[in-house]
């Protein structure tokens, strides 16, 4: 496999991102937008106004934490945005602006790594088996076919096979595990553990996903084992004094396939998944990133990050 350049990553694909994420961005400020946007060209690395759009975007810190944002990325293929419904073109169930949100980890020199690809091309945090997290509930597939809202991502009879979502599989999913994978490995080798800190973010009421209205922070340990109860214990310590947010931990979520697959503290890789309601740091009407919200929100993300990376670095002293 090969590296990705952090030089690239820096000014190439921040560049490509941008023209994709603001394009991508219009089309979902209206959930009932109709008119489809314009994608770019799409060989193995996206071309997009001349530039090459890497699928995946690694940046190497240099402490022993790696955050990860599987699902902001907003790029489809033209040959399949020509198979989605309006809706579907529009990819409404983004993590949008997570990167943006979390600025401030590069500062705390942790590594991080952004899925450029839209979750409807192929969702890195599902298994390729296929199983249901969340047994009895809805629960999005590696090559998703509905939006969180129950409506369809493909017009009739354009939906992927099992041969299309096996090269999906291969040409997308498979380049995000591969990097998050050697990363984490780096981490291990270099520092004797490694901790992910796997980023999202939802609507703060989605009925067909769950009941009322989501609390801010939601933390997921897959119940307790991917990582040591004594980090889960500080992060409750951490949120239990702000009263910014309203959090949980192990509620509705409690961490998708990256945190349940990576997580294994016996291994001395710990994972911890969190998801934030979209309401605390966006507009859900208009979907305009709030100044003000955000604002709020991000000393309590600071705090709640440095938590983690406090822990990680007294392991390895």
């Amino acid at each position: 496999m090969n590296e990705v350049s952090p030089i690239v990553n820096c000014e190439l694909c921040r560049i490509a991102l941008a023209c994709v994420h603001g394009a991508n961005r219009r089309a979902s400020l209206n959930r009932r937008i109709q008119k489809p946007q314009a994608r770019p060209d799409s060989p193995h690395h996206d071309s997009i106004d001349g530039l090459k759009l890497m699928k995946v975007s690694l940046n190497r810190g240099s402490v022993p934490l790696l955050v990860s944002f599987p699902h902001s990325g907003t790029f489809v293929p033209p040959e399949l945005a020509n198979r989605m419904t309006p809706q579907g073109r529009a990819v409404p169930d983004t993590d949008w602006f997570l990167p943006r949100l979390y600025e401030f980890v590069g500062q705390l020199g942790a590594s991080t790594i952004q899925a450029n690809f839209s979750r409807y091309v192929a969702d890195p945090n599902r298994s390729t088996d296929g199983v249901n997290l969340y047994p009895g509930q809805p629960t999005p597939r590696l090559c998703p076919i509905h939006c969180f809202d129950g409506s369809p991502i493909y017009l009739p009879g354009q939906e992927p096979d099992d041969f299309e979502i096996g090269k999906r599989t291969s040409d997308y999913w498979r380049h995000y595990h591969d990097d998050l994978q050697e990363e984490l490995l780096r981490m291990k080798h270099e520092y004797g553990l490694a901790v992910l800190f796997d980023a999202h973010s939802i609507l703060s009421q989605v009925p067909r996903l769950f009941e009322g209205q989501l609390p801010d922070i939601n933390i997921g340990t897959a119940r307790g084992e991917s990582c040591a109860p004594e980090l889960q214990k500080e992060i409750e310590n951490t949120l239990n004094a702000q009263s910014v947010c309203s959090h949980i931990i192990n509620g509705r979520f409690v961490g998708g396939h990256i945190t349940r697959h990576y997580g294994q503290p016996k291994n001395r890789v710990h994972a911890v998944q969190l998801e934030l309601s979209q309401l605390r740091y966006m507009d859900e009407a208009t979907g305009d990133w709030h100044d003000k919200r955000a604002a709020e929100t991000t000393p309590v993300l600071q705090s709640i990050v440095q938590t983690v990376l406090n822990w990680a670095q007294q392991q390895t002293s």
